[in-house]
């Protein structure tokens, strides 16, 4: 998967997302489609918002990231979207994709309003104090195979293996987390999941707390992340993972999904797409 690009050819990643109402989703569609005619990656856009990854040289995306603001088109809906953005050894992507979805997160809870509700958003200097408290739980808003490569130290792995199980562990540990008087603060590798899922949880009687940002903007802000990191951090892409420099590592996709018989349809539709990215 890790085929490096030429040195002359300097790409970046950025990742991006907002939950925001959308008077026309699929207008955005049309719109997000030709504002990436010189990009790779992949947008998803639903009636909540846009939530995308992509990849070119820096000026291609300062246009994008300017025309996705400004756009008369859209309506101002993403006047203030946040753009995390590194480099690449590796092409990230090797197609553009944008996709219209019912909703830019599955979480598998209907209705859940996460444009006007959200749970208590925490900076990244703010989050190495947080997480350092007795009275903090740290859960883990991603899955099981990504836990298994770099985590947050003290961290819980709820233990799934796709996102649409996570609610059925926070149902069953909330009462534990109520009686014993714990908060909790929830990662996720950009800010999503954890965005979604918090909204959900705002009427369960349990403080919420979320990274903002997730795992990359604090590997962004904090020039000693490994001080709170431990490992790597995976990334949906043919890079794989990112060390707290938010450096490509030699990790492959082997390290990721190997040795554990329920990843194997993982490792293989991975190597698929490698071998379409070829």
């Amino acid at each position: 998967m890790n085929s490096t690009l030429a040195p002359s050819a300097e790409q970046f990643h950025i990742a991006f997302y907002k939950f925001a109402k959308l008077a026309n989703a699929d207008a955005a569609v049309t719109v997000c489609r030709e504002l990436t005619r010189d990009l790779l990656g992949s947008i998803l856009i639903a009636d909540e918002g846009i939530n995308g990854v992509l990849a070119g040289d820096a000026a291609a995306l300062d246009r994008f990231e300017h025309a996705l603001r400004t756009n008369p088109r859209l309506g101002g809906a993403f006047s203030n979207i946040v753009f995390k953005r590194s480099a690449c050894k590796t092409a990230p992507f090797a197609r553009m994709k944008v996709h219209r979805k019912s909703e830019i997160v599955f979480l598998g809870v209907d209705n859940v309003d996460a444009i006007g509700r959200t749970g208590i958003d925490v900076s990244p200097q703010e989050w190495r104090d947080l997480i350092a408290q007795d009275d903090v739980v740290v859960i883990d808003n991603r899955n099981s195979f990504e836990f298994k490569l770099g985590k947050f130290k003290n961290a819980v792995d709820p233990g799934v293996d796709n996102f649409r199980d996570f609610p059925k562990y926070i149902e069953e540990h909330v009462p534990e987390w109520q009686a014993s008087g714990k908060r909790v603060a929830m990662y996720c590798t950009g800010g999503i999941r954890c965005e979604k899922t918090s909204a959900w949880m705002l009427d369960m009687g349990v403080p919420v707390y979320q990274l903002e940002g997730g795992i990359l903007n604090y590997f962004l802000e904090m020039p000693d992340a490994e001080k709170d990191w431990e490992g790597e951090c995976f990334v949906f892409d043919n890079r794989i993972a990112l060390d707290t420099k938010m450096q490509e590592t030699d990790t492959t996709l082997e390290d990721v999904y190997g040795g554990e018989p329920d990843w194997e349809w993982r490792l293989q539709r991975a190597k698929r797409l490698d071998a379409d990215s070829e």
